[in-house]
């Protein structure tokens, strides 16, 4: 066949492009993370007994709006970085906001605490359960993560990867919130915030191999 031959041949009934696509099966993915995720919880860990009371759950609301957060800003990047050189139109500064705000509001609350229960308010009881729970719960939605990514053409691998880690983190901490009894906005902010960004320094690490052409 002729170059010429095949052009026609190509350019026979072409089909517009979905752009919507890569949208869709991101948001499936994330749905899908979401419901993994919070069975890893309820069954390895279980759910906080006290939940159903006014001030557990006044906290609970705390760590799912700052997990929720970071994990839909984080997307609308992710949807934008899966497409050939969205990384060019894509200034993602502003998935800084959540931690800038938990790091304020944590800062305030050891402002207006005594000194003396700082380390409580920072360390908890949980820290170590905290560290390793929220990275270990975020390999799922991460898999998830890629798999969808994997149905576009990301160009910029690592920062897509960060951006994948950083989406598993936000639904990890979002899933891990049910369980967690420490109740304090440092803490959040150190732990919650900390394990996030490991997730996504593990994201950036790892884009670059599971996201290959």
């Amino acid at each position: 066949m002729k170059t010429d031959e095949l052009v026609a041949l190509l350019s026979t009934n072409p089909e517009p492009v979905d752009r919507r696509l890569v949208v869709r099966t991101l948001l499936a993915a994330l749905g899908a993370g979401s419901i993994l995720a919070l069975g890893i919880t309820i069954v390895g860990l279980g759910i906080r007994p006290d939940l159903m009371t006014a001030r557990a759950l006044s906290f609970v609301v705390v760590k799912l709006s700052f997990a929720v957060g970071i994990s839909c800003l984080a997307l609308f990047y992710l949807a934008r970085l899966a497409r050939p050189g969205g990384e060019r139109r894509s200034p993602s500064f502003p998935v800084g906001v959540p931690f800038l705000v938990i790091v304020i509001l944590a800062a305030i609350s050891l402002e207006l605490a005594p000194s003396s229960h700082w380390d409580k308010m920072i360390v908890g009881d949980e820290w170590l359960q905290c560290l390793v729970s929220i990275p270990v719960i975020a390999i799922v939605p991460f898999a998830v993560s890629i798999w969808a990514i994997r149905q576009a053409a990301p160009t910029n691998l690592p920062r897509t990867g960060a951006f994948a880690g950083l989406v598993a983190g936000g639904v990890s901490a979002m899933a891990y919130a049910l369980r967690c009894t420490d109740d304090s906005l440092p803490f959040v902010a150190v732990w919650y915030g900390g394990t996030i960004v490991l997730c996504t320094l593990a994201g950036a690490a790892m884009g670059p191999r599971l996201l290959r052409w």
